[in-house]
């Protein structure tokens, strides 16, 4: 019986990836961050996810963003990567930025979900048993809640840092208005605000306008507030990839199994403006999906962008395009006719 090497991390891993502040923080994060959401769970093959993780760090990427929910089922993907963490990664706790979140659906009764002080502390407490941790860098409210006064959801994020459960607080789609507000209740508790999440890919612009009832943009109230922004589906649950430029649906993707990404969304506006973008990111000897990573990173403002991946593969080609030089003024203005919010509805 032969024994597995212990995993030893690549000597050269901080060569290449290019890291940003987090807003006015002292933390920088890795231009690309990966998101445990899709990939990661019971339903996947554990050593597929042990090889992706171990590649990440391998390439730089320090940052690992989770949630309480993540699986299918829910949990399971934390307690994935508790298990990677306890077999490979503990030797570099150090070097790693561990993110999760609470807010939507977790558990039954009123006590599993929404962003009350008991829900979120509740289930920040279940979040690090299932990965073998004593604190995670990031805590984030994961959404809104109407209910529940937000004072009492920044209350639960300033109690995870004063208790030591978290070094740092987050928030998750939430409206500009409402960041603004979030930041200032947590300063005056003396817990800064370090970071957002919303959605945010060439066919979802929403962080950029300003939305009914607010009076500026998310990037614009982040940018203010010397918040950072880490954004997650830059590329619109694989619409921003080859996977679909044929028109057809491929078996076991997304669309196919229709949770996420229904086929519905495969119009001819959408075949149309996404081949369009192909075309362009071949020009700049680019896939896609690589032109749709670059394409979110143009900001200063994004701190990082969360890419999934299902294999080392797909992990390997999103990083290649931070080889790629800056988009130049006039490759964006030929993709932003193609850019638009949206792109998968209509005929």
């Amino acid at each position: 019986m032969t024994t597995e090497p212990a995993y030893r991390a690549a000597d050269d891993r901080y060569a290449s990836m290019p890291y940003r502040r987090a807003g006015r923080s002292g933390l920088a994060l890795p231009a690309l961050s990966l998101g445990l959401w899709h990939n990661f769970g019971h339903t996947k093959p554990f050593e597929t996810q042990r090889a992706v993780l171990r590649r990440a760090f391998d390439l730089g990427i320090t940052h690992l963003d989770l949630a309480n929910n993540y699986g299918p089922p829910y949990g399971s993907a934390e307690e994935a990567f508790g298990r990677v963490l306890a077999a490979d990664l503990r030797p570099y706790r150090d070097e790693l930025v561990i993110s999760t979140k609470a807010g939507y659906d977790m558990w039954p009764g009123p006590y599993g979900d929404g962003g009350s002080r008991k829900y979120l502390l509740a289930s920040l407490d279940q979040s690090l048993a299932r990965m073998g941790l004593d604190y995670v860098d990031i805590f984030y409210s994961h959404r809104m809640d109407p209910s529940t006064p937000l004072a009492e959801t920044m209350g639960a994020l300033h109690t995870a840092v004063t208790s030591g459960r978290a070094l740092y607080v987050g928030i998750s789609n939430y409206t500009p208005s409402a960041t603004r507000e979030a930041a200032r209740i947590l300063a005056d508790l003396g817990t800064p605000l370090l970071v957002h999440q919303p959605n945010y890919s060439m066919f979802s612009r929403h962080v950029e306008r300003t939305g009914e009832g607010q009076t500026e943009s998310l990037l614009d109230a982040v940018g203010d507030l010397g918040v950072g922004t880490v954004v997650f589906s830059p590329l619109q649950q694989g619409l921003l990839t080859d996977r679909y430029l044929s028109g057809a649906v491929p078996q076991g993707s997304r669309a196919a199994v229709g949770h996420f990404l229904q086929p519905s969304a495969l119009s001819p506006t959408y075949l149309a403006r996404a081949r369009a973008l192909n075309d362009i990111a071949a020009g700049r000897g680019q896939s896609l999906a690589q032109l749709a990573l670059a394409w979110v990173l143009r900001d200063e403002r994004v701190t990082s962008a969360i890419i999934g991946a299902s294999s080392v593969a797909q992990l390997e080609d999103n990083v290649a395009a931070l080889a790629a030089g800056p988009l130049t003024d006039a490759e964006l203005a030929a993709i932003e006719p193609h850019a638009v919010d949206g792109t998968h509805q209509g005929s």
